[in-house]
């Protein structure tokens, strides 16, 4: 088979960002497997638990999806209990999000798995270039928003 020639690909951060983005999705997708959630679905269950009375609004945004997209993933988590939708007195709009008893067991044991994912996945990486990794991408995001 020939080689495919990618090098002018290469030479942008966007590509290398994709190309390890996949990596860690497909294993991230196994890892959350038994559990029965998505990527969206478990990060919206942490975000949940870790502010509980969180509005969709909110989370929507902190999450960069369009509200109909995030609806679907809440009722998802709804219907297997894992989290309760209860009307804000002061904006009937409004929901507030929170995390049920299993819903927060859950967290817990997925917390681990994805840790653990993640510790094998970057043990080749030292720490200082994973604190280095990460502060370059939080340079990034912050300067797609306008922040930097």
């Amino acid at each position: 088979m020939t080689k495919i020639n990618d090098e002018t690909l290469r030479t942008f951060v966007g590509y290398h960002l994709k190309r390890s983005f996949n990596v860690i999705q497909s294993d991230l997708i196994e890892t959350l497997r038994p559990f029965d959630l998505r990527m969206l679905t478990y990060s919206a269950l942490v975000l949940i638990v870790d502010n509980p009375g969180l509005n969709q609004s909110r989370l929507s945004q902190i999450m960069d999806i369009e509200r109909p997209n995030l609806v679907v993933i809440i009722d998802e988590l709804e219907e297997r209990e894992l989290i309760t939708r209860e009307r804000v007195p002061t904006d009937r709009r409004s929901y507030a999000l929170h995390p049920t008893e299993a819903g927060r067991a859950l967290y817990r044991e997925t917390l681990d798995a994805v840790t653990q994912h993640e510790a094998e996945l970057l043990s080749g990486i030292a720490p200082e270039q994973l604190e280095q990794m990460i502060a370059t991408l939080k340079l990034i995001e912050s300067a797609k928003r306008g922040q930097a």
